[in-house]
């Protein structure tokens, strides 16, 4: 069985970086954040993280896994890896988190 390992070293291990893109941004007016997190990251585990770090109350966490893309350089082919992303919407009444700020 793997041990569970608790302090604020292993959240910063699930959250990995916040995702910004235009359709990112239009969910936080829907008090909604989105994160690039470990690949073996669990919902629970993105809560936890989140609350701990940012000191929000998580109403609920949507996860997806983006594909790897194959591609091309000089003629030679790769393969892009994947990337897990989590949604994470805060509860009503909390204030919105700035990512631009920082961990507080």
């Amino acid at each position: 069985m793997a041990e569970k390992r608790v302090g604020k070293a292993h959240h910063y291990d699930v959250i990995i970086a916040p995702h910004i893109t235009e359709k990112a941004t239009m969910l936080s007016e829907h008090n909604a954040v989105v994160f690039k997190v470990a690949g073996d990251a669990t919902k629970p585990q993105i809560k936890d993280a989140v609350e701990t770090l940012f000191g929000r109350k998580v109403a609920g966490v949507n996860t997806l896994v983006v594909k790897g893309k194959s591609k091309r350089w000089k003629g030679k082919p790769y393969r892009r890896s994947d990337v897990k992303k989590a949604i994470v919407t805060l509860a009503d009444g909390q204030d919105p988190i700035d990512i631009t700020e920082g961990v507080s």
